[in-house]
């Protein structure tokens, strides 16, 4: 996967992402969001992150509409990874997909969280066409999260 343009936070953006991480501790989940902790890729240490996981059909997909961001880096570089709500920690291993396999899942996130994620997505929404949503895909990191 080629790296793309990471889109990096507003203040505002880093300040809400630190109220959800925070509520993730305490096991209070805002819209299904969860914490993403994964191994950082040099340090070793465990990096989290407030995701939102999209469940899809019988499976579930983590999306990075924020691009490559660190989190997409160490998994990529196949550290450990875990979903985190409150005391509860599930080791998960997800797959990277290809941008053919991505149009319906970003649809379908631009379906559920486009109040959060639509400045990230210019030109494309829910009804975009496969076309125009495979033509984006290469700038936004899918993965699905293994059973």
């Amino acid at each position: 996967m080629t790296d793309t343009p990471y889109l990096a936070p507003t203040g505002v953006a880093r300040w809400f992402n630190r109220l959800v991480g925070a509520l993730g501790r305490y096991g209070v989940s805002l819209y299904g969001a969860q914490n993403l902790a994964v191994r950082g890729r040099s340090s070793g240490e465990w990096r989290v992150v407030p995701v939102n996981p999209l469940p899809l059909d019988g499976e579930r997909y983590l999306v990075a509409p924020r691009g490559v961001t660190q989190w997409v880096r160490n998994v990529r570089a196949g550290g450990a990874v875990e979903l985190r709500l409150g005391k509860r920690h599930q080791p998960i291993r997800i797959t990277e997909l290809g941008d053919d396999a991505k149009p319906p899942v970003l649809r379908a996130y631009l379906r559920k969280w486009a109040f959060e994620v639509k400045e990230f997505f210019p030109g494309v929404d829910a009804d975009a066409s496969d076309d125009a949503l495979r033509a984006i895909a290469a700038r936004y990191p899918v993965f699905r999260i293994e059973r």
